[in-house]
């Protein structure tokens, strides 16, 4: 049986709690592989932010991300 391994965020480098193998927090992931017409071709970058740092992020956006409810959780 594989063990979870904690997911710490890139930003504040806080790890989020897991508890029986469950992360019992929230994040977010990104994972962008850049592609021409970047100073970053053929690389890929991966980070998580948590939720706190996440919003910090957002709240700088000079347009404000675009928020639904979701009506099903999986």
């Amino acid at each position: 049986m594989e063990k979870t391994v904690g997911v710490i965020c890139n930003k504040c480098g806080r790890s989020l709690p897991v508890n029986n193998d469950i992360i019992m927090a929230d994040f977010i992931e990104v994972n962008k592989k850049w592609g021409y017409f970047s100073g970053k071709d053929g690389k890929t970058y991966r980070f998580i932010l948590c939720e706190e740092c996440s919003d910090n992020f957002i709240s700088e956006f000079a347009i404000p991300v675009q928020i639904e409810d979701t009506k099903e959780f999986l």
